[in-house]
């Protein structure tokens, strides 16, 4: 009993983060990032190749940029179902929720998740858990910044 107490009477806080500091695994910083550089630059190089092909095919450019957005979102979902972009997130991080493509993602893993409570209760009330509060703070942003506009002008 007596070696116990002495044991917690040696630490203090500088003992405490150092072992802390010691034990704890190292953190790949650079790594992460360099990755998430990557793989977000690598979709937005998709997206752009997508607007220049249908650039290419006649369309006009919002609208080049409106279907390409459209099939980053469709791929996103498609590769959500089968299981390839959830290993693409663990994978690259930031890189993989950024783009329009993590919105996707983000609504379809949950629907997928809750699909055997029902279409209701699962794939409807679930499918908003993680894209709701970006939805609901995007729309109440936006509004607030119009009425500044509109107040005092841009």
């Amino acid at each position: 009993m007596k070696s116990q107490q002495k044991d917690y009477a040696q630490i203090s806080k500088s003992n405490y983060k150092s072992y802390v500091f010691e034990t704890s695994p190292k953190s790949s910083h650079w790594k992460n990032m360099i990755w998430a550089f990557l793989i977000g630059g690598l979709i937005c190089v998709v997206g752009q190749l997508l607007i220049a092909l249908f650039i290419k095919l006649g369309l006009d450019k919002e609208m080049s940029s409106t279907l390409a957005s459209s099939v980053l979102v469709a791929l996103a979902a498609i590769t959500t179902g089968i299981g390839i972009y959830d290993r693409l997130g663990r994978f690259a991080g930031a890189g993989s929720t950024i783009p329009i493509t993590g919105f996707s993602n983000a609504i379809v893993a949950p629907a997928i998740e809750f699909r055997s409570e029902g279409l209701i209760y699962g794939i409807g009330a679930k499918m908003f858990t993680v894209a709701g509060p970006v939805i609901v703070n995007g729309v109440s942003v936006a509004v607030i910044i119009a009425l500044l506009t509109a107040l005092f002008g841009g």
